[in-house]
């Protein structure tokens, strides 16, 4: 049986399990609230449908991290 390339002991918080939770919560957040949010707008042209997509989608990832890393902190407590 071949050897694990790598292996992760934390000390504290995991902070890839953080990002990668916060990425996948992310997206499963953020697209319906996109998506829903965009019906109340006039986004005219690609490029402002491509620049509301990032200031909400903004807000709503700092609005996860938030909760996931402080999840974190206090699991590793």
């Amino acid at each position: 049986m071949r050897e694990a390339v790598e292996e992760v002991d934390p000390d504290g918080v995991d902070y890839g399990w953080v990002m990668q939770v916060t990425f996948v919560a992310t997206i499963l957040v953020g697209a319906p609230v996109v998506g829903l949010l965009a019906l109340t707008a006039s986004l005219p042209t690609w490029e402002a449908r491509a620049a509301f997509a990032v200031r909400v989608g903004a807000v709503v990832w700092i609005l996860v991290a938030v909760p996931v890393y402080l999840y974190a902190r206090r699991a590793a407590a």
